[in-house]
């Protein structure tokens, strides 16, 4: 019963999380830039289970991706490539981050 109920919670959750990312110009997304708080997320991973991860607070996880570069910091040189792509990208907030990834 309760790992039932555990598994619905993660559903739930899952799908608000899912339902509040959004495609957004990366120009909309400089002031979050500029003050360190956008992370990439690499496009082999899935946006939402990376967002459900950081808002469990699961340490191990997100070292993991940190640790292999899925995500990260946007480099200085990747930022400018997105405003002179004028790019739009996927992005979901856990605050305090935005979360972003290059749609596929």
């Amino acid at each position: 019963m309760i790992e039932e109920l555990l598994r619905r919670d993660r559903e739930l959750k899952h799908a608000r999380i899912n339902s509040e990312t959004a495609r957004i110009g990366w120009s909309e997304l400089q002031r979050f830039f500029a003050a360190g708080k956008v992370m990439r997320v690499d496009s082999e991973l899935d946006l939402v289970d990376v967002a459900y991860a950081l808002e469990q607070d699961d340490i191990e996880q997100v070292k993991k991706w940190t640790d292999s570069m899925q995500i990260g910091p946007v480099a200085d040189a990747q930022a400018r490539e997105w405003i002179e792509a004028d790019a739009t990208l996927w992005a979901v907030v856990v605050k305090p981050w935005v979360l972003v990834q290059e749609p596929c």
